[in-house]
């Protein structure tokens, strides 16, 4: 079984995160830049299944130069080899763009499986998995907090708010998971030093047969017009305890429709 984990690198969301002044883009440069959240979970999942079924587990990544650091960093979890589009005319693309560009290099790599997180910390618009799926013409399999493979058929567990729902389909097929699927791994010192030499491919938007104007800001379908500072916290009202400090407060509940 060949499963293909989709991995991005985005701005630590622990730290403070800015767009550029210039075109109102996520500014990566200046960041702490860190694996997705999710797609450890991701890994993680895709290496347990490699253990239960053998196979061979490839990282996939679209990003700038930089993004390199958070392959190896995933390799060094344990997946077999890495899979890296980069090409300057990436830079602009919206989700559209890149789920095209996504959807191209998993077709090359024949996979059975690709997983991926539910969404990224820089984005979370979890449209990303319908997106590619449905370009590849394969099943989703969405939200999943349990995969279970037999033969040529994935079954998940895909959560919800009311409890969770199972969902099969036949293989090739998309997952993307939460993070109560499992407890990811931490990268040993054998496996830091194994990552630096496991193959990792390069590709261009040539290398897929994507022309530079399908992606970037030519061929966005959304762009972010403005941007601004989240304004500075408000001091809140203040009710003084007195004879009519209930009433105020009740008055006051009331005004915000609390009550």
């Amino acid at each position: 079984m060949k499963i293909v984990v989709l991995v991005k690198q985005v701005p630590d969301s622990g730290a403070d995160r800015n767009l550029r002044s210039d075109d109102n883009t996520v500014d990566r440069a200046s960041a702490s830049n860190v694996i997705n959240e999710m797609d450890e979970y991701a890994i993680e999942e895709a290496l347990r299944l490699q253990e239960a079924h053998g196979g061979e587990v490839v990282v996939l990544t679209v990003g700038p130069d930089r993004a390199t650091e958070s392959i190896r960093k995933a390799l060094s979890m344990g997946p077999d080899s890495a899979v890296h589009v980069v090409d300057d005319a990436l830079h602009g693309s919206c989700a559209v763009a890149t789920s095209k560009v996504l959807a191209a290099a998993i077709a090359q790599q024949g996979a059975d499986l690709v997983i991926c997180g539910a969404e990224s910390t820089d984005g979370r618009v979890q449209v990303m998995p319908h997106m590619i799926a449905e370009r590849l013409g394969i099943a989703a399999l969405t939200g999943a907090r349990k995969v279970t493979v037999e033969k040529s058929s994935v079954t998940i567990e895909r959560q919800t708010d009311e409890g969770y729902e199972v969902v099969t389909a036949s293989t090739p097929a998309l997952i993307s998971v939460w993070d109560t699927i499992n407890d990811p791994r931490y990268p040993s010192f054998k496996g830091i030093m194994a990552a630096k030499k496991k193959p990792l491919q390069t590709l261009s938007l040539g290398d897929l047969g994507i022309a530079p104007g399908e992606v970037g800001f030519d061929g966005a379908t959304s762009a972010v017009v403005e941007h601004s500072k989240r304004p500075p916290r408000q001091a809140g009202n203040k009710i003084d305890a007195g004879d009519d400090g209930g009433s105020k407060l009740v008055e006051y509940l009331a005004s915000e429709k609390f009550v």
